[in-house]
């Protein structure tokens, strides 16, 4: 008796199974839908790049054509739009100018793509709102809302997340050996590949989910912060210390002064752009808003450091009236607290562009396993199922002791 006590889980390991079967039950489609999207999405610029060659230029040597510039070319090519992004790259690719609008509950997206050296026209793309089919957008959808409304996809995209990081807790749990023997290490760290097709489906599940463990939990926790505001701000206050996030605010210019600047020729977007470019002259990228939406905000340029990824990246600010620089907190990565760095990481961890491209290498990998679980799992419990019922099925026919009784 007392081995069998012995043998017999415990009630936390009865419960923490439980919950690993049916949570993994209720949220494995959703898990295998953002998961597997994921790992498409991976290499979504690598892809463009290859197949989209208005996306580069010949290096020159000189300076880039001022932003005006190239809104001007930009806007002949989408008359009474309204310019809400502008970007420049590296010396060797193309810059752009975005158009996005959300009318009658459709939103479009245009982006022309011009030569940054002299301001020449590329290329007209508009990736949202023709009708067209468009395989990185319908990717993007799919990962974020299942293809679902954004305000109904998402939370379940959220709650199906947060279920998958109990999952893998709940999967360690349950992958730990009782007893750390020569034979419970294989079990739990081989994949026992000459084995029958449930032994290879049972090790890839709990070997795989292992070894994918700490990176699959990174992904989870980095898409959470987009889901959940609570989660984000939860985050912070963890990786602060204890500081409540600061809201996202930009600097306001002095409206007093308006118009110091009207007898210059030079645009104030210019002008910013010119002060930013003494300062930044390594910079691999900048990004601004070139049109003001009201008469307080103040003009910004994001430079970024390398190029392919987001997080390195200093903002500046300028008062659009004197071009006063203004700082805020967290506006230049390097000087940021840990816990405004590991905001700006969030992006580029969550697609595994803060190693390069074995980063996202790894991301693709790990997101590819991700999608494993949920499919692997279920057939570990089916077969169990199946196991399960046969034996109540040979339980309940009768066995004969000779041929007597079956004649009698």
């Amino acid at each position: 008796m007392k081995g069998k006590k012995r043998n017999n889980p415990s009630i936390l390991r009865r419960i923490n199974d439980w919950l690993h079967l049916w949570l993994g039950l209720a949220s494995g489609i959703v898990v295998f839908i953002v998961s597997i999207t994921g790992c498409f999405y991976a290499f979504q610029q690598e892809i463009k790049d290859a197949i989209e060659p208005w996306r580069f230029v010949e290096v020159q040597e000189k300076s880039f054509v001022p932003p005006s510039q190239l809104l001007d070319t930009a806007m002949a090519y989408m008359p009474g739009a309204k310019p809400t992004g502008l970007t420049y790259s590296n010396r060797e690719s193309a810059a752009a100018v975005g158009f996005s609008s959300f009318e009658n509950g459709k939103r479009s997206f245009t982006a022309i793509f011009l030569n940054p050296y002299t301001g020449e026209f590329l290329q007209k793309q508009q990736s949202i709102g023709t009708g067209k089919f468009d395989f990185f957008r319908f990717i993007i959808d799919g990962h974020r809302a299942l293809w679902l409304p954004y305000n109904i996809g998402r939370p379940i995209v959220g709650v199906c997340t947060l279920i998958f990081l109990v999952l893998l807790i709940t999967g360690l749990i349950m992958w730990w050996p009782k007893k750390w023997n020569k034979s419970n290490r294989d079990k739990s760290f081989k994949i026992k590949w000459k084995g029958s097709f449930k032994r290879v489906n049972y090790d890839l599940h709990n070997v795989l989910g292992f070894y994918s463990l700490l990176l699959a939990l990174a992904l989870g926790v980095t898409g959470l912060v987009w889901s959940f505001k609570w989660f984000e701000e939860g985050l912070y206050y963890v990786t602060s210390g204890g500081k409540e996030m600061p809201e996202h605010h930009h600097p306001h210019s002095d409206t007093t002064k308006a118009g110091l600047l009207a007898n210059n020729t030079v645009s104030a977007l210019d002008q910013a752009w010119y002060k930013t470019v003494a300062v930044e002259p390594n910079a691999q990228g900048w990004y601004m808003t070139p049109i003001l939406e009201d008469k307080e905000d103040a003009i910004e340029i994001i430079a970024y450091q390398d190029h392919g990824s987001w997080y390195n990246r200093n903002e500046y600010f300028y008062d659009q009236y004197t071009l006063e620089l203004f700082r805020v907190q967290g506006d230049r990565y390097a000087e940021a607290s840990f816990a405004d760095q590991l905001s700006l990481l969030n992006y580029d961890i969550h697609v595994g562009a803060v190693w390069g491209l074995p980063g996202k290498v790894l991301a693709f990998f790990i997101s590819l396993i991700c999608a494993s679980l949920p499919i692997t799992g279920f057939l570990v419990w089916w077969n169990k199922k199946k196991k399960t019922k046969k034996k109540l099925n040979s339980s309940k026919t009768p066995t004969p002791k000779n041929a007597a009784t079956i004649t009698a």
